[in-house]
């Protein structure tokens, strides 16, 4: 798993084999961040990762110069895992919580800038994710949404939707 750009451009974490979680494609990940840049200007941003799985998204943020970042993942490996990269990098800005994501929502009084969720493909919530987070009133005004999401899922009647990109098997819809 590779940073990308900015302050921690270029560092590399090893993610254990034994994970079930993948983190995004740099490949990927490199292209929505070029979108990403033309909704939101992440410096000084409050950002939130659901699902955070590996923490590459949680780590680019911070690198990019986001002022806070939450982090959400359930699974206590992958929530060490993020914990262990973030003492590496010094990563004061944010915070990590092992915490299952649609309980956190429910609970959550915070907006933010951005919001980034890469839930397990399978998981057969994944369509109401976005009513959550809008009926939560969780995105700031001028904030936008991303949801990863595997190619069968299509939010193009969604009154929030924006856009939709995908980079190979890596689809990802935007929201504001």
């Amino acid at each position: 798993m590779r940073i990308i750009t900015g302050k921690y451009k270029g560092r590399h974490f090893e993610v254990p084999r034994s994970f079930k979680a993948r983190p995004t494609t740099d490949f990927a990940k490199e292209n929505i961040f070029n979108v990403l840049i033309q909704y939101v200007d992440l410096e000084d941003a409050a950002a939130l990762d659901l699902f955070s799985g590996t923490g590459s998204i949680t780590l680019e943020l911070l690198s990019r110069g986001c002022a806070q970042v939450v982090s959400v993942e359930m699974d206590r490996d992958h929530h060490r895992f993020i914990c262990e990269c973030l003492k590496k990098l010094g990563g004061e800005s944010c915070i990590p919580l092992r915490a299952d994501v649609f309980r956190f929502l429910k609970s959550c009084h915070t907006q933010f800038d951005f919001i980034f969720a890469d839930p397990p493909y399978a998981l057969k919530e994944i369509p109401t994710i976005p009513d959550l987070i809008f009926e939560k009133g969780l995105l700031k005004e001028d904030g936008l949404f991303i949801l990863e999401h595997g190619k069968d899922h299509d939010f193009s009647e969604h009154p929030h939707f924006v856009e939709h990109r995908s980079y190979g098997s890596v689809n990802f819809s935007l929201f504001k």
